[in-house]
């Protein structure tokens, strides 16, 4: 039951980065909309739930939703430097990779030698997966500039992905409920996205494309709910992995919905290195079941 809660992130994850391109926006606005919808959601639903708060909780969480911010706010910027078809499946190779390092290193959620093994061949092959989908042909002209953008966006990603993994596992560390942390986390998330939107360089606030993002923040939200209810049943490596299964979703969309250019080669490793993330991911939660 909990491996199919599990998977609604993927669902309403993969479909974010397609809704905020749509959207449209400078970074600082999209994120101050997720943020908004988030609260929304959270302040609705402690209405219907009796979360017991602590010190302890209530700060975890609060800190988890800052770091969220993080992540998610560097992915939006790595958005306009690389696109959605090349950022998603490089953020989500990170996510894995790091979530997965840190269960295991600090929850043994791999505890047996067959765990591990399969769990390492996993993670090379989500390495594998990354790799190939941030290959970018060399052209004639701007290849610089182009290889410039490319190492830039990589590099958000890469830090993207590391407020992600610590908003991911922060919860599971301090023990606090799927229930409990959803207002405070919030709470956090809009705190530093309207700090982040303070130097906006020139760009409104709030504009009609921060209110439209509000819906990203509702769909992230049921995700997100999703995850922390499947997270205490299943496991950070589980969950998170299976979450983030959504990245076949927001790739080929990136590809086929919102056209982003790609040679053949480029395509064609996009949609290999895709495959592997998927392989590799599919083989760590496969692993929960031995």
């Amino acid at each position: 039951m909990y491996i199919l809660v599990a998977l609604i992130p993927a669902i309403m994850w993969g479909i974010i980065p397609l809704l905020v391109s749509k959207f449209g926006g400078k970074p600082n606005q999209q994120i101050l909309g997720t943020t908004l919808g988030a609260v929304i959601f959270a302040v609705i639903l402690y209405f219907f739930t009796t979360p017991a708060y602590t010190w302890v909780s209530f700060f975890a969480s609060l800190t988890s939703g800052l770091f969220w911010t993080v992540g998610q706010y560097l992915q939006y910027t790595s958005f306009k430097s690389i696109g959605v078809s090349k950022a998603m499946p490089i953020s989500t190779g990170m996510q894995l990779l790091g979530t997965s390092l840190v269960g295991v290193l600090a929850f043994q959620d791999w505890n047996t030698p067959v765990k591990l093994t399969l769990g390492f061949i996993a993670l090379a092959i989500i390495i594998i997966g990354a790799v190939l989908t941030s290959y970018q042909q060399k052209k004639a002209g701007n290849s610089e500039g182009a290889s410039q953008s490319l190492k830039l966006g990589i590099i958000m990603t890469i830090f993207s992905a590391i407020g992600y993994v610590i908003y991911a596992t922060i919860g599971q560390a301090f023990h606090v409920s799927g229930w409990t942390s959803i207002l405070p986390q919030s709470i956090g998330m809009l705190l530093l996205a309207l700090i982040l939107s303070i130097r906006n360089g020139g760009e409104r606030r709030f504009s009609k494309e921060t209110f439209k993002n509000i819906i990203v923040g509702l769909s992230w939200s049921v995700g997100n709910l999703a995850l922390l209810l499947s997270t205490n049943e299943v496991g950070v490596a589980t969950s998170f992995t299976l979450s983030q299964m959504g990245v076949v979703i927001s790739t080929l969309g990136g590809l086929f919905i919102l056209k982003e250019k790609k040679t053949h080669r480029e395509l064609v490793s996009v949609i290999i290195g895709v495959i592997f993330v998927v392989i590799g991911g599919a083989l760590i939660g496969y692993i929960k079941g031995l």
